[in-house]
């Protein structure tokens, strides 16, 4: 009998816990229609500024107002913006970013000076702990997350480009590409970088008003912000979709596992009731 209260009580833990992860998957279902609304409206708009950027900077010197973005200084010293979640349960999304950074601090960028601001608690706390230089760490950002909120932490970090802390800053975020699937992207986002196709006939060639001067000066910052806007709104996306998928993955092993319990139990219950027969 001992046997089987103990597994009528481990099927009561198995379905409580179905209950939970199976309630989680429905909320993270639920934000992440909005997450993928956000990032299919960005997009767009973001890539086409992002173009137009490329274009404008391409023939633009150091001097220019909008050219302190794009000045290219020896990499020595590279900041990472690495973009996690605050919670988890949800997969390998977080250890696929921190095993990006990992690699960069031990591969590509080993003999640079490395640091790292963390746009989530998850990621923060990993780099920390292996010894990383985290400078900082975001956790309120994901509670509201808006433009303005995001546009502040772009102008740091562009400041900090411009005043030559950093001699390169570069994102590394996870793309979404559906609720399965997410893309880790290792993006450059400052110096800017000018158009791949620049010397190629298909080039634009823009009339420029006022000057090309001032746009480039309002153009540059704005750009930078929403590129790292957009790079967060992926990476909010592909959280609800790593969760969503785990969630529906631990709530179908939570089933089979109360059914292969249930199916125990009656067989030992049976046994029991044939014996004392």
């Amino acid at each position: 009998m001992a046997n089987l209260k103990e597994t009528r009580n481990r099927i009561t833990s198995v379905k409580s816990t179905m209950q939970i992860t199976s309630a989680m998957k429905m909320v993270s279902a639920a934000k992440l229609k909005r997450a993928t609304d956000a990032i299919t409206q960005m997009r767009p708009y973001a890539e086409k500024l992002q173009e137009i950027l490329s274009n404008l900077t391409a023939g633009s010197d150091d001097q220019d107002e909008g050219g302190i973005y794009s000045v290219v200084r020896p990499e020595e010293k590279v900041l990472v913006v690495a973009l996690t979640s605050n919670r988890g349960l949800c997969g390998g999304f977080n250890a696929y970013i921190t095993k990006k950074c990992l690699n960069l601090a031990k591969e590509e960028y080993a003999s640079k000076e490395l640091s790292f601001l963390c746009l989530g608690k998850k990621g923060g706390e990993f780099l920390a702990n292996k010894g990383l230089n985290v400078l900082k760490t975001e956790i309120e950002l994901f509670n509201d997350l808006t433009f303005d909120k995001v546009a502040l932490i772009a102008e740091e970090v562009m400041a900090e480009f411009v005043s030559g802390n950093y001699d390169k800053v570069v994102l590394v975020y996870n793309h979404f590409k559906n609720a399965a699937v997410q893309i880790v992207q290792n993006e450059q986002f400052l110096p800017v970088i000018a158009s791949e196709s620049e010397d190629s006939s298909n080039t634009t060639d823009y009339i420029y008003e006022p000057d090309k001067d001032s746009i480039i000066a309002e153009l540059v910052p704005k750009s930078l912000k929403t590129q790292l806007y957009k790079a967060i709104l992926d990476s909010v996306a592909g959280e609800h979709g790593a969760r969503m998928t785990a969630m529906h993955k631990a709530t179908d092993n939570a089933k089979d596992l109360a059914d292969t319990l249930t199916l125990q139990y009656n067989k030992a219950r049976q046994a029991a009731i044939t014996t004392e027969i």
